[in-house]
């Protein structure tokens, strides 16, 4: 294998370095648009679903707690994910068939957030109604 150097070879780098680019594998994920065709929510940062069930989770070394989620199929599409229900006794507020939004939690590379394994949504409303003013005692929840 001859090694290019000189005067007039960086175009051949160039297409070489354009080449070896593909073996990365954050590289191959951003150019074919991976996260985005894997990811329940697309492009959009909410979406509505249908609560299916709520369960509690166990939170991971050292903690633990018995976090409070439910099972969300989405709307748009009919994925069923995972989603957090953040606030004190804010589980009770959360019935089964409710229409809820969820929204990402934040963590990092679109990952679970803190010591909740697996769960990288959170419900934000109720029913239209915003879940942290239901908490707060502000407003009821609506009919259905």
């Amino acid at each position: 294998m001859i090694i290019t150097m000189g005067l007039m070879s960086a175009r051949k780098l160039n297409k070489k370095r354009t080449k070896f680019r593909w073996a990365d594998k954050m590289y191959n994920a951003k150019m074919k648009n991976l996260k985005i065709k894997s990811d329940p929510l697309g492009r959009s940062s909410q979406a509505k679903g249908i609560v299916i069930e709520k369960f509690q989770k166990e939170a991971a070394q050292p903690n633990s707690a018995m976090r409070k989620c439910c099972k969300v199929q989405l709307v748009k599409n009919g994925i069923q994910v995972g989603a957090f229900i953040p606030g004190n006794l804010a589980q009770k507020f959360v019935d089964e068939h409710d229409e809820v939004v969820i929204e990402r939690i934040g963590g990092k590379q679109g990952r679970s957030k803190g010591d909740i394994r697996g769960i990288r949504f959170q419900v934000i409303k109720v029913n239209d109604q915003p879940l942290r003013r239901l908490v707060e005692g502000k407003i009821e929840k609506g009919r259905r």
